[in-house]
């Protein structure tokens, strides 16, 4: 006789991970349906680019931070010397105090006034007027100067632990711009590491072509179709021509590396003209103007303030453009948003 017991059912646990897998199955095949494509050559290079511009914003707030650390270091250093002598010349003084304490004691006893001086702080001593007629005029005249020369220390000791406190706020920033310039890098090393080695080839033979553009133009562009902006300006950007080819590398500032201010810094430099490190605060060297207004030799600032360069007629830069390649010529139609020329 055939069975007619009911099939067992499903338990409810078997039920729900059955459930969950298949749910978690439909999960999976939808994000793949819908998963982001793989970024194209030019989509990786634009999103490196965008990281080269960040990490050069982070480069110049680090050459600022690290200009305002050496100009510390040398205030500093300058106090703890004046320090350091100040306290030679009290030791001098209170040795002097201390001779004619000797030869008091030796005529039959020192006088109490000098020796309540060198028992104590002379500050509240000398308040005494009672106390100074106590004294010799050569006595009164060596504790003042004694008391003159401890206010002094004093003030040039707190004057250098503010320094030294200012100088460690100082090398914190310049810590962590360090770090923030070089995870931009990183992150765009990643970026191109992501890419194929032939679209990595491609992107490096665009650059070497605008290299090689950049030096056809160099021999294109002369300043006599354009008048240059002065004759200091024509020969930092005759100086900055010479370095075409040197490498970008962040915080370079010649003469075998540069980056965009490095750059511009040392070619004034070899004009005899002293202009400050960073791109913040190039933009205060000299006098704002707009592009309609530039000249050969005039600064030109780009993206933020973040990168700057030489304006060389031609609507051509002269700068130092990113990490990977060199300074070089390059249309302004190709910098980015342009802020403003300043004329040194």
């Amino acid at each position: 006789m055939a069975s007619h017991r009911r099939p067992k059912q499903p338990s409810r646990t078997r039920v729900t991970v059955l459930t969950a897998t298949a749910a978690a199955a439909v999960a999976l095949t939808s994000q793949a349906a819908h998963a982001d494509p793989k970024p194209t050559k030019n989509e990786v290079k634009e999103k490196v680019d965008k990281l080269y511009h960040e990490a050069e914003a982070a480069t110049e707030k680090y050459n600022g931070a690290k200009e305002q650390q050496d100009k510390l270091k040398k205030q500093v250093d300058a106090l703890q010397d004046k320090v350091a002598r100040g306290q030679d010349e009290l030791n001098d003084l209170r040795g002097e105090l201390g001779s004619i304490a000797t030869a008091q004691y030796r005529s039959g006893g020192i006088d109490p006034s000098v020796a309540l001086f060198l028992a104590s702080d002379p500050d509240s001593f000398l308040d005494q007027a009672s106390a100074l007629d106590q004294l010799t005029v050569k006595q009164t005249e060596s504790l003042q100067e004694i008391q003159a020369k401890q206010r002094t220390l004093a003030q040039q000791r707190k004057e250098a632990q503010d320094k030294l406190g200012d100088l460690a706020d100082v090398r914190k920033a310049l810590g962590e711009n360090k770090k923030k310039y070089q995870g931009k890098l990183a992150d765009a090393q990643r970026l191109l590491n992501s890419l194929t080695a032939a679209e990595r080839a491609k992107i490096a033979q665009e650059e070497e072509a605008k290299d090689r553009a950049s030096r056809a133009t160099s021999e294109r562009v002369e300043l006599g179709n354009e008048a240059p902006a002065s004759g200091r300006g024509a020969a930092a950007l005759s100086a900055a021509a010479t370095q075409l080819g040197k490498p970008y590398v962040s915080g370079g500032s010649g003469p075998n590396s540069y980056d965009c201010s490095g750059l511009t810094q040392w070619a004034f430099a070899q004009a005899g003209v002293g202009i400050s490190r960073t791109t913040y605060t190039q933009q205060n060297d000299g006098t704002k103007i707009g592009r309609s207004q530039l000249r050969p030799g005039d600064l030109v600032f780009f993206n933020g303030l973040s990168h700057v360069g030489f304006y060389a007629g031609n609507n051509q830069v002269l700068h130092a453009p990113k990490p990977g390649t060199v300074v070089r010529y390059e249309s302004m139609d190709y910098m980015g948003t342009f802020q403003f020329g300043v004329r040194i």
